[in-house]
């Protein structure tokens, strides 16, 4: 298959779940569409490679959460950051959390540890298996399995403290 229809079918398949996961990593629509474009440019530089031990979609998302980890660990996004705090701080209200609050499971999934966040976003929004997210993660199953249900536990007590009703 030729590269632009492969990078086709890669970005039509999984473009918009890894875009509403670094969303949810990164808590930044557009540094999410950066760390997703530069999800699809490693990909193809490296899918030659590609030993199809796990899914496409496995793969990806490891990827996919390597560059959140690369643009959270570069000195911009903390000073980013940081001056988005200060101004929210000065002007009343955190935009991000502004937003967010309008869906108070969002919001609770937001104030979650990161690797707990992590794990329920993998579980939830990208429906992975418990080893597909041990391989993403390069955690034992039980760790992720530990991971989940603390996640789980915490996301409780948040929504119940909030007043959130079970349907």
């Amino acid at each position: 298959m030729p590269a632009e229809q492969l990078l086709e079918r890669l970005m039509n398949d999984y473009g918009d779940a890894l875009l509403r996961m670094c969303c949810l990593y990164l808590k930044d629509y557009q540094l999410a569409e950066d760390a997703v474009q530069e999800t699809f440019i490693k990909a193809m530089k490296s899918y030659g490679t590609f030993k199809h031990q796990s899914s496409e979609k496995t793969w990806l998302i490891r990827i996919a959460v390597n560059c959140c980890k690369n643009v959270m660990r570069s000195r911009w996004f903390g000073i980013t950051r940081n001056n988005l705090k200060d101004s929210a701080e000065a002007a009343g209200e955190d935009p991000v959390n502004a937003l967010l609050e309008r869906d108070s499971v969002s919001a609770a999934v937001m104030r979650l540890k990161e690797g707990d966040r992590k794990v329920l976003v993998l579980y939830y929004y990208q429906e992975l298996s418990v080893r597909e997210i041990s391989a993403v993660i390069g955690k034992t199953e039980n760790a992720v399995m530990q991971r989940l249900n603390r996640a789980r536990g915490n996301m409780k007590k948040m929504l119940e403290e909030i007043g959130y009703e079970r349907g």
